[in-house]
């Protein structure tokens, strides 16, 4: 390589005492620390003399931060060289056996994350056994985490819960945490959530940031203790001021769904917000839920879709299916079809289930794909199976109206029903149906009212023109025509069709209401153009009989 040979290591001292991952030198003659231990550099260091400028010129505390790093493509020569100095790491060189094992610990841990050396996980985990044999703490918790993860060893995770809480029973502020997620996730061990929180409560008093939130998610939601929403604020505020971004977002929804404070959804912006400039994912995620529905802040449905691509990029979830919604509606950005089909199908491949149900409609209705009605039949049945309502009520449509499946009518009114119980309002307005008509069920009109009135005040619709027709012919109530008017009425306002015929309807003949025929013409001119075949007809006649008689 054309340097100059010079016993380099000579001038250098191994060190660990800054905490860092891997062993690196520090120059005997100015201090200056190589993180990253290239012989190239270091003998460039020495051959230029930086070393004496450097101790006339710079304090401490700035060679400090004045660490080298480079890639990691060596040369066979420098390799041997690192090599080398990462052995003089575990060798008896050192003048007491903490360092020796620290220096065993971290030659291990160059191992395992590739460090200046080639990865190899099981050359890592030898080296973690062996310091763990002789007692070091920080080995004996790698160790069980190389056994959690597999990590150059078999996944076992009795031995990893064995060996974080041995490391846990000597202080080991790591270990004492991942012994309280083992306690609350049943790894290892059976779930025991008294002993989770005993062992967050204790990492939390030796100052354990993470610690401090899984604490928090305790009191929130009663794991080992007794719920108590307040303490959860409480410590969520305490870890967030720490600096913890899962805390900032988590006091982000205390504010928002008043967890332990009084909703603020201004404030929630504010910490989503927050949050989202650090890189929070979810954060970004739930800042553009906020501008698409202008929670907090003014709407903006152009950040909205900002966000979440922003997110979707990175590969949230949520983000990913929403930016979907976005380019199927044309929320913040253009329409496109196309693209939606795509972000859909990507989010239903990780088992995203709203995204296996949009991808159902996609294929149902041919939306950025052709129509394939088998397709959009198993999709939905495969959300419905998690329990999807939509899912649950589009699969008891293709059942009613044999859509990718035989027609089953019984198998439609039990899928509806099961919707219907979980308040869907869709499927309780089709429940209804159900009973009017008979399908797949007895006919029962007192039902069928109780189930249109149940999703009309909830304003659905459909159930809000199907009351008024209970009321309008006495369907499983008693026959109250001013009723039925005011029904038909406020679903007309809304530009309900049928409603808006109606209307005219009752105008015309005076029921309900005091007559008016050209308040009735109005009604049926409206239906007409907006496409109602038989006000049309309504209107034709109308208008000739007002000829007839003028």
């Amino acid at each position: 390589m054309g340097r100059k040979k010079r016993p380099v290591w000579k001038h250098f001292q191994i060190i660990n005492n800054d905490n860092s991952s891997s062993p690196h030198v520090k120059c005997k003659y100015c201090s200056k620390e190589f993180k990253r231990a290239i012989p190239e550099r270091m003998q460039n260091h020495l051959d230029k003399k930086k070393c004496q400028e450097l101790n006339n010129t710079v304090s401490q505390s700035r060679q400090q931060n004045n660490t080298l790093t480079i890639d990691n493509r060596l040369s066979e020569e420098e390799q041997k060289s690192l090599e080398f100095l990462l052995s003089k790491a575990s060798s008896s060189s050192f003048k007491s056996l903490n360092r020796e094992l620290s220096g065993i610990h971290h030659l291990g841990y160059c191992y395992q994350h590739g460090i200046e050396t080639k990865k190899n996980e099981i050359r890592a985990f030898e080296l973690y056994k062996e310091a763990a044999d002789k007692g070091d703490i920080d080995s004996i918790y790698q160790l069980g985490y190389c056994y959690q993860h597999g990590i150059g060893t078999e996944i076992d995770n009795i031995k990893a819960f064995e060996l974080y809480k041995a490391a846990a029973n000597k202080e080991h502020i790591i270990s004492i945490y991942n012994l309280g997620k083992c306690y609350e996730n049943g790894i290892g061990i059976e779930k025991n959530y008294n002993e989770a929180f005993k062992s967050y409560e204790k990492a939390v008093e030796k100052g354990h940031i993470i610690s401090i939130y899984n604490l928090g998610q305790c009191y929130e939601n009663g794991i080992g203790t007794e719920e108590d929403k307040t303490k959860a604020f409480e410590l969520y505020k305490g870890a967030s001021d720490k600096g913890h971004l899962d805390s900032l977002y988590q006091l982000g929804e205390c504010y928002f769904y008043g967890i332990g404070t009084e909703e603020d959804e201004i404030k929630a912006f504010g910490l989503y917000k927050e949050a989202a400039e650090k890189g929070h994912l979810d954060s970004v995620y739930e800042l553009g839920c906020c501008y698409k529905n202008g929670i907090g802040a003014v709407k903006n449905e152009i950040k909205a879709f900002k966000s979440f691509e922003k997110a979707a990029e990175e590969g949230h979830l949520e983000s990913i299916y929403e930016l979907g919604y976005c380019c199927k509606n044309g929320i913040g950005t253009e329409k496109n079809e196309v693209e939606a089909f795509e972000l859909f199908e990507k989010a239903a491949e990780r088992d995203h289930l709203d995204s296996i149900h949009e991808l159902g409609c996609c294929y149902r209705f041919g939306i950025g794909t052709e129509n394939d009605e088998i397709k959009a039949f198993k999709l939905f049945e495969k959300a419905a199976e998690e329990d999807h309502l939509n899912s649950i009520h589009e699969l008891g449509c293709c059942y009613r109206f044999g859509i990718g499946t035989e027609k089953s009518d019984i198998k439609a009114f039990k899928l509806f029903e099961k919707a219907a119980e979980e308040d869907h309002l869709e499927s309780i307005y089709q429940l209804g149906f159900c009973y009017h008509f008979g399908i797949g069920t007895e006919k029962d009109e007192i039902k069928t009212f109780e189930l249109f009135d149940k999703a009309a005040e909830e304003d659905h619709l459909d159930s809000i023109y199907q009351l008024g027709f209970c009321y309008h012919f006495g369907i499983g109530t008693e026959k109250n025509e001013i009723k039925a008017f005011e029904l038909f009425e406020k679903a007309a306002e809304r530009g309900h069709l049928n409603s808006i015929f109606e209307i005219g309807k009752f105008y015309q003949y005076g029921i309900g209401t005091e007559k008016n025929e050209i308040r009735a013409f109005e009604s049926y001119k409206k239906a007409a153009d907006k496409g109602h075949t038989i006000a049309r007809t309504f209107l034709t006649l109308f208008f000739s009989h007002f000829m007839q008689e003028n």
